[in-house]
């Protein structure tokens, strides 16, 4: 079966509409994208909490440096809750500052943590 000459001019057309339809659809999601990302970095910058370090004990467990205001708090996070476990001041904690920010050595202020909390606790009570 042979186009004429007229059906091929319509399908050409119809092939240039979808293809610009496609085009405008890819740069109205990359604006979307753009605005919903710099909202939420403005919106993320003026805010009172941060999550300094995120420490992954097993599967759905956590433990998470968490400043609020001036404040640094350990958090365990688990599976249904949420446990406070320390408050730290600022001097137990080593910020290294690298391209996204803020991170620490978390290894060292657990077993610093350890030995303040949960061994001396522990032969206090034998």
């Amino acid at each position: 079966m042979i186009l004429a000459a007229s059906d091929r001019a319509e399908s050409f057309t119809q092939f240039l509409t979808v293809i610009l339809v496609f085009v405008l659809v890819l740069v109205l999601t990359y604006l979307t994208t753009r605005f919903v990302g710099n909202y939420q970095k403005t919106k993320a910058a003026t805010r009172n909490f941060d999550v300094i370090e995120t420490y992954r004990i097993t599967n759905g467990k956590y433990l998470q440096i968490v400043r609020i205001g001036s404040r640094y708090v350990v958090i365990g996070i688990g599976k249904d809750d949420i446990t406070s476990i320390c408050e730290l001041s600022e001097e137990d904690i080593r910020l290294v500052p690298d391209d996204s920010g803020q991170v620490m050595d978390f290894k060292a202020l657990l077993e610093k943590a350890g030995q303040r909390f949960g061994k001396g606790n522990k032969e206090n009570e034998k």
